[in-house]
């Protein structure tokens, strides 16, 4: 019996220890848990080179890769990654506007001229009377795209923040604009007179920014076109996982990375030199 009480005592006792230590490889599994990061496909070489850095301070992230710019901020929202990299500033307040949602920048990544290429003109001053423009379709996009062709004298488009093909004023070449999603101007190439593209599907379809016909101007003003790491939310600022995956980005080992992949066709927005 004594023997019975002895054993009783001994099971009680490790009952806890067992208890804390299911708690403990609880805790450490969550802490080992990636972080799923959606970003354009342009930009993998940047983020496994991060991924790499990380791993070797216990940060486990897991690459999401999309190849437009409708559905990261989507999966944002739904909780299927937990942050985003591959939009500006006003992208992400006109999204925010349109949807309802209230996602936050945790970081500025790098800013990225917009740029006009043509296989059929040297510049846009060759355009003739009647030729076809692409531009991306949506608002912050096609805006920026409008305000390159006016700062080159092709266009006038009224004094708005972001304006549309219905806010042109002059048009003396009565160009034909065909709104496009971002991800289809490059490809559009063949069957227009010239088309305004985004940095990143600029790379996609190998373009050379040498080979662009107009560039946009970067200035103090450019700041509603710094990319950014999007997360769901103001309470993710404070994560402290985030802010180390920032901190990887926002590296001497990142601008030089950056610089080799975009062949300089991108600046490193952290720094404020641009």
């Amino acid at each position: 019996m004594k023997w019975f009480k002895r054993l009783a005592l001994t099971a009680a006792l490790a009952l806890p220890v067992l208890a804390l230590a299911a708690c403990g490889n609880s805790s450490s599994s969550s802490a080992s848990k990636p972080v799923k990061v959606g970003i354009m496909s342009t930009d993998v070489d940047i983020w496994k080179d991060i991924q790499k850095r990380l791993k070797k301070q216990d940060v486990n992230i897991k690459l999401v890769q999309f190849t437009d710019y409708n559905t990261p901020n989507r999966a944002l929202e739904d909780g299927d990654i937990q942050l985003n990299s591959f939009q500006h500033y006003e992208f992400l307040g006109t999204w925010n506007k349109k949807h309802g949602n209230h996602i936050v920048s945790v970081g500025d990544t790098y800013i990225g001229p917009m740029r006009a290429y043509s296989n059929k003109i040297k510049s846009l001053k060759d355009l003739k009377k009647g030729d076809s423009v692409s531009l991306p379709n949506d608002a912050s996009n096609e805006g920026r795209a409008l305000d390159l062709l006016a700062a080159n004298g092709i266009i006038k488009v009224k004094d708005v923040a972001t304006p549309t093909i219905r806010d042109i004023t002059a048009n003396k070449l009565d160009l034909k604009f065909t709104e496009l999603d971002a991800a289809q101007t490059a490809r559009s190439l063949n069957d227009v007179d010239a088309a305004v593209v985004n940095n990143d599907i600029a790379a996609a379809a190998n373009l050379k920014p040498a080979k662009a016909i107009a560039v946009e101007k970067i200035g103090k003003k450019s700041h509603p076109w710094i990319n950014i790491i999007a997360a769901k939310s103001k309470a993710d600022k404070s994560n402290k996982t985030y802010k180390k995956i920032v901190k990887a980005y926002q590296s001497a080992a990142t601008e030089k990375l950056l610089k080799k992949v975009y062949k300089g066709a991108v600046l490193p927005a952290w720094t404020g030199k641009y």
